[in-house]
């Protein structure tokens, strides 16, 4: 049973919850997610072009991706705060304006320092929205919310796809400024206008007919609570050990590709004919953004931990084709997809379990905490390069299969019976509230 936050003005939704409104909420919110989709997968295009028109150093350049990861993820619990008090749309216009300023900050960038400067507004910007967004998916969609979120978050995963050719075109033609400028204006409109349709559900979101049979807790723990539990905790630690190899890839992949010589070599692939880095890139954001609305579901019907498992397992061996024969253009550009594919859903599942385990009142916070686990693991992207460049690219990967077989391992004998055993107390706790006459989904118990 779903609770909802009372805190928002009666006027912000309609007067009853109809059939339609949460997937006219969920389309809102896939496409802004597209619209921030560059910021982060589009970023490798820009790498080398800025290096070339300024001589930074490639370390210097990829500090500022990891300066954006780190606003985007670390400022994402007080965004999301705002989202459970006033509603999503203030913060994501507040988000369109700040992802337009970004890149127009950085079509101008003569220094470091405004490269940071637009870093930090592209990071706030970003997480505005992808905060925003995947918190009100979990609102709206109490009972399917490995798939609401995997829909939400494959905006983000497969936005770029669109627009990675456009953008490559134009930094060819008039140069990365330009690119930077206008594409920059364009995002930022949409997600302000979008944002304008946008808002929670003030009323009970009516339980579908079969339900999975997923472990969910009736309690709705604030944010304070959900930080004392050491099951967040694990989430934690997975999700940085995950998401550590996925963004140093997506941030790497154009460096990757020319370290091992296959950048600019062809590849036939079924018919698709391309440069190996060209086609890797459309074809990462593609599996990327398909898997994440796929595993969600999967994740629906077989459970969170068994999904992860699957999906950890998977990448850990499509990082091993890379070690072994990564120099080959087509294992490099089918390797990759296949480990964008199954890495994407770590923002699904992730939110998703966090939504199951510690309630919807405050889903968008308590998200948002856990999110900042990407801002962790982005601190190792420059660390990638460092032993990569002592070791090389093969070394990079060999550590990467090392972290996601082990979060493979943890998701189904360690989290798996941790979470249901937190979930069963929280149950019992709650039951014994009932019957001793407190209100329940309070946000006050303790489990």
């Amino acid at each position: 049973m779903a609770t909802l936050d009372t805190s928002v003005p009666q006027d912000s939704a309609p007067a009853a919850t109809r059939a339609w409104e949460p997937w006219v909420q969920l389309a809102c919110g896939v496409v802004c997610m597209a619209m921030i989709a560059n910021l982060q997968y589009g970023w490798t295009l820009f790498v080398d072009p800025i290096d070339a028109a300024h001589h930074w150093g490639r370390a210097a350049i990829q500090t500022a991706f990891t300066i954006f990861v780190l606003t985007e993820t670390w400022l994402v619990p007080v965004e999301a705060w705002f989202v459970d008090r006033y509603g999503p749309r203030i913060v994501i216009m507040f988000g369109g304006v700040m992802i337009a300023l970004a890149w127009v900050i950085n079509s101008y960038a003569t220094s470091l320092f405004m490269l940071y400067a637009g870093a930090v507004f592209g990071g706030i910007g970003a997480g505005s929205v992808y905060g925003t967004c995947v918190g009100n998916a979990l609102k709206w969609f109490p009972y399917r919310r490995g798939l609401a979120a995997g829909a939400t978050a494959a905006g983000f995963g497969a936005g770029a796809a669109l627009t990675v050719v456009p953008i490559a075109n134009m930094i060819a033609a008039q140069g990365y400024e330009a690119a930077f400028l206008w594409f920059g204006i364009g995002q930022g409109i949409v997600v302000f206008i979008l944002a304008q349709f946008l808002y929670p559900p003030k009323y009970k979101i009516a339980a579908p007919k079969k339900l999975s049979g997923l472990p969910q807790s009736k309690t709705d723990y604030r944010p304070q609570q959900t930080l004392s539990k050491p099951v967040f905790w694990l989430l934690y630690l997975m999700f940085v050990m995950v998401a550590a190899g996925g963004l140093m890839a997506a941030a790497q992949i154009g460096p990757i590709a020319h370290d091992l010589g296959v950048a600019d070599l062809p590849v036939n692939l079924l018919g698709l004919q391309a440069a190996a880095l060209t086609l890797a890139i459309s074809l990462d954001r593609i599996f990327d953004g398909f898997g994440r609305p796929i595993f969600g579901f999967v994740s629906d019907k077989i459970g969170r931990e068994n999904t992860m498992f699957i999906a950890f397992g998977t990448a850990a061996c499509a990082l091993l084709m890379m070690v072994y024969h990564g120099s080959n253009p087509l294992v490099f550009v089918v390797a990759t997809a296949v480990f964008f594919g199954v890495f994407g859903e770590i923002y699904s599942l992730f939110p998703a379990t966090c939504g199951d385990t510690f309630g919807s009142r405050f889903a968008a916070t308590n998200a948002g905490m856990l999110y900042t686990a990407k801002g962790t693991a982005a601190l190792l992207v420059p660390l990638a390069s460092v032993v990569a460049a002592a070791y090389g690219w093969y070394s990079v990967f060999a550590i990467a299969v090392g972290l996601n077989a082990a979060a493979a391992l943890l998701a189904l004998f360690v989290l798996k019976p941790v979470r249901a055993r937190f979930i069963a107390r929280s149950a019992q706790r709650e039951a014994e509230t009932v019957s001793a006459g407190t209100p329940a989904h309070t946000g006050s118990a303790m489990g």
